[in-house]
């Protein structure tokens, strides 16, 4: 398994609409070999000494952080599907994303511990 995750700041009024510009977007990530994606809002957001979620993404007041993931099988699979991203003329009929995507983190990540199966060291 591989997973890429992101963090971002989303206009809290566009709660809704950020749900379904994700929502929208499934079908054809599953296409390009995505296996799970899960968008989760922030609930319990709190400060921190150094850095946060927040400062992360440069978050605003009127700002909801999201953190979100998506599971490949392998790099392979996301490397491939990132390019397919960049290139199919689809993605620009999920519209304008509904938040600062300059302000997202984004990054791949191998598990190394994960309780719904066992892993290869």
């Amino acid at each position: 398994m591989y997973i890429e995750g992101f963090v971002l700041a989303v206009p809290t009024a566009n709660k809704e609409k950020y749900r379904q510009h994700a929502e929208s977007a499934v079908e054809l990530f599953k296409e390009f070999g995505m296996t799970r994606m899960v968008e989760c809002w922030g609930d319990d957001i709190p400060d921190g000494t150094v850095t946060d979620f927040k400062r992360a993404v440069n978050a605003k007041e009127d700002e909801t952080v999201v953190f979100s993931w998506c599971e490949y099988p392998d790099k392979q699979t996301r490397d491939e599907a990132f390019q397919k991203m960049m290139s199919d003329p689809r993605m620009a009929e999920l519209g304008v994303m509904p938040f600062d995507g300059k302000r997202m983190i984004m990054g791949g990540f191998v598990p190394i511990v994960d309780t719904t199966q066992a892993l290869d060291r």
